[in-house]
């Protein structure tokens, strides 16, 4: 079989690169033609546009970059016919897919979606394109079973979360050696995720590493985004408590005693490390001011979405400066909100599902097809 996946963002990339993975298992005479990042490309088959080049963050940011998304979506919609796939998996991304998926539908490709959008945090009238233009979905969230089946009558497969078999797949780390390998003292270590985008990257860290020299007794350690250049940090690199480490979030997080996150999927990732973390968020004044107006949530973080209470502290736009951060950051680091934190996230972990998410997603498009 033929198939057609397309991902947009780092955490698309990382998804992707499972589900080809078990695509490979189920069928041996699989070929892949795709858009994603290095670990799709490490998989095999195609890559067609890494997601570094498809990345636009906020509203103002996609309307002063129309022009380019336009060519992209004219140019993988040629694409995708000279391919001819027996199916089409898109995987996130919603603005570029759902209008991938709308051509794709009238072309009589299958279409497939393997992580729905977040309609359930904004445009819900996505509902009507969706039901009209994707053949089938699959859930990774436990209550989008229920928003989709329930309140708009679609069927959609509840498959489990994929990044529970990606981090307990995940090979243990020898501390010892992850701090001689890339040069980092003894000292405990805070984590970084700015994120993946230049804007929000330069953005974050600006805002994350003001309170570095409050703790001293700690390092500061970057996580290097893959589609970024090593360079770009250097910046950001002033003071001797802060590092960067490329490449190895994962291994990062493994060895971090609390972490600083840009919202996101980093966010859940971090909780199913066990690491306590101050999720941040802040966008530019505009696309914040629609933002707020348009996403009808509690919370932003999809720790706190699952769990449905405060688990971890968000720290969001005004909210976000240095006196809060470094009040945030003292608590936890205290023992007793520690404690509280590791309960939350193990019952995190039992509402995401079991392992084999990428594997039952694989088994149901094959058999689909």
């Amino acid at each position: 079989m033929k198939y057609y996946l397309i991902a947009g963002e780092a955490s698309g990339d990382l998804h992707g690169a499972n589900l080809m993975k078990s695509l490979k298992k189920q069928d041996a005479d699989a070929t892949l033609r795709f858009w994603g990042g290095d670990l799709m490309r490490e998989e095999g088959g195609t890559l067609v546009k890494h997601y570094r080049d498809l990345a636009f963050m906020g509203f103002m940011e996609v309307v002063l970059n129309l022009r380019t998304i336009l060519k992209n979506i004219d140019f993988c919609k040629k694409d995708i016919e000279a391919f001819n796939p027996d199916v089409i998996i898109f995987i996130d991304y919603p603005g570029f897919n759902m209008r991938i998926a709308a051509w794709a539908k009238k072309k009589k490709i299958p279409t497939h979606y393997y992580i729905s959008p977040q309609i359930w945090a904004w445009k819900e009238g996505r509902i009507k394109t969706i039901k009209r233009d994707v053949d089938r979905m699959y859930v990774i969230l436990p209550f989008e079973k229920d928003f989709y089946e329930q309140k708009h009558n679609f069927k959609v497969d509840f498959v489990g979360h994929p990044l529970i078999d990606a981090i307990q797949e995940f090979p243990a780390v020898d501390d010892a050696d992850f701090r001689k390998k890339n040069g980092l003292n003894f000292k405990p270590i805070i984590a970084l995720l700015p994120g993946s985008r230049k804007q929000e990257i330069k953005k974050m860290l600006e805002i994350m590493l003001s309170v570095a020299p409050e703790f001293e007794e700690y390092q500061f350690v970057i996580a290097g985004a893959p589609g970024q250049e090593e360079s770009f940090y250097g910046k950001f690199l002033t003071k001797t408590n802060i590092k960067l480490v490329t490449k190895q979030t994962y291994e990062l997080l493994s060895v971090a005693k609390a972490a600083l996150v840009t919202s996101g999927t980093a966010t859940l990732e971090t909780a199913l490390f066990k690491v306590p973390q101050i999720v941040c968020y802040k966008g530019g004044r505009v696309s914040y001011e629609i933002a707020k107006r348009v996403i009808k949530l509690k919370y932003i973080s999809l720790v706190n979405l699952i769990l449905d209470k405060p688990v971890v502290t968000e720290l969001i736009q005004h909210d976000l400066n240095k006196k809060r951060l470094s009040e945030e950051l003292h608590k936890i680091l205290d023992p007793v909100t520690r404690n509280r934190i590791f309960l939350d996230y193990y019952e995190l972990e039992q509402k995401l599902g079991g392992k084999g998410a990428s594997d039952k997603t694989a088994e149901l498009i094959f058999a689909s097809l």
